[in-house]
């Protein structure tokens, strides 16, 4: 605690817009510092001795268990309360972190009021403990320890317990997934409104990387929402593809659009060749073919390292009276693929880049979406790529030249 009354926290995350977030969320109350990566965060905290530190478990060279093992053989920090603070959903996760002395967990995305619950509680326990050392009543602080192990052990066996009771039942499990995608998207559909909203109005220069960073992370969510969405409705057959008329030219130009931000963020090349011979007008569902095409640029981007070169290529097969087939291909120069794992990457949850330390976000269902969907629209989806030596996606959909029901009709 600082002399002028305010506890100190410390945040570990290698995430810009987690760190604005939660700093957003304390720094009224609390004095608050923060970390990028491991070896930093050890460094501040045996400068500033914190009182609570909030700890993000994924991170690169050193992830959240490493740092906090570190923590707890330093004479310094070994009593300090480490909370983690995490998007896993994973028992073995927590019991992991537990073992080594985290006292909560706090999940991703943040929710502000569990947040500042989660924190005060620690807070209260650690000046309620110092007062308890300046007179020398250890016997009580000991006691508290003792009965909050108790409720963690007893609320871990409660949380196994319903887990396992899930597990007996899938169909239960994926109707819940899909009401809480469907009562999710419309929060986020809210939220980016107002960020468009906002847009339009004008941003003061100081608010405007915080304005982005929301408008990422909403972007983001509201398409892992949609992917999980769509995951959970082709398990009982309610996803179907939509027969409309629409513009190929024009969905290939919105998909390049919402990476090329991205990409000039990394000072990437994207180098764009549509064939001009395309019909103006065919009939299919845009919305599926935009999202095929957005998700391979994304992983492109995603995959590729700074100054890296990116190439979206649409070539026309062929064309009859009746249907214009289509073969769009995206390929980079990152990191590559293994042989090994090219085997697995179209199936669901599965991905190259998983672990604690992976670099790369991501929840492992987007190629497998992609798959299904090309499937669904008669085509087919493959890769080409050696490790360290870039990879080449390529799928191909045949579209009718019009309205082949109504025809019919």
């Amino acid at each position: 605690m600082k002399d002028n009354g305010k506890n100190v926290i410390l945040i570990i995350d290698d995430e810009t817009a987690n760190i604005m977030a939660l700093t957003s969320i304390l720094s009224t109350d609390y004095d608050v510092y923060a970390a990028k990566n491991g070896m930093d965060a050890i460094i501040l905290a045996e400068e500033h001795l914190p009182d609570i530190i909030l700890l993000d478990v994924i991170m690169p060279d050193m992830d959240g268990y490493e740092v906090i093992a570190e923590l707890k053989n330093l004479e310094t920090t070994k009593h300090i309360p480490v909370i983690f603070i995490t998007g896993l959903n994973n028992p073995d996760a927590e019991k992991k972190g537990l073992a080594l002395g985290a006292a909560d967990y706090i999940p991703k995305p943040f929710n502000p009021d569990i947040v500042k619950l989660r924190v005060q509680i620690q807070i209260k326990l650690v000046n309620h403990i110092r007062a308890l050392e300046e007179r020398d009543e250890m016997e009580r602080q000991l006691n508290l320890i003792r009965e909050l192990e108790a409720g963690l052990r007893t609320a871990k066996e409660q949380a196994e317990y319903s887990r396992g009771l899930a597990e007996h039942s899938s169909r239960a499990k994926s109707e819940f997934l899909s009401r809480m995608s469907h009562e999710m998207r419309t929060p986020m559909n809210a939220i980016m409104g107002m960020l468009q909203i906002l847009k339009v109005r004008g941003i003061p220069d100081n608010l405007k990387d915080y304005i982005h960073e929301i408008s990422k992370a909403s972007n983001h969510l509201l398409v892992m929402i949609n992917d999980v969405l769509d995951v959970s409705g082709m398990e009982y057959g309610v996803f179907k593809l939509v027969n409309e008329p629409f513009n190929a030219n024009k969905v290939f130009k919105d998909a390049l659009e919402s990476e090329e931000y991205n990409a000039s963020q990394k000072n990437q090349s994207l180098i764009t060749d549509i064939d001009p011979s395309i019909p103006e007008t065919l009939y299919g569902d845009s919305k599926r073919l935009k999202q095929i095409t957005a998700n391979l640029l994304a992983n492109a981007v995603k995959f590729t390292p700074e100054a890296g070169e990116i190439r979206f290529n649409v070539i026309k097969l062929c064309e009859d009276s009746d249907n214009a087939l289509l073969q769009i291909e995206v390929s980079d120069n990152g990191i590559g693929i293994s042989e090994e794992e090219q085997n697995n990457l179209f199936q669901l949850f599965e991905q190259i880049d998983g672990g604690n330390t992976r670099k790369h976000g991501g929840i492992g269902i987007g190629l497998a979406l992609s798959k299904r969907i090309v499937d669904l629209m008669g085509g087919k989806i493959w890769v080409e790529s050696e490790q360290d030596k870039g990879a080449k996606f390529t799928f191909t959909c045949n579209f009718p030249k019009y309205d082949k029901f109504s025809a019919a009709i």
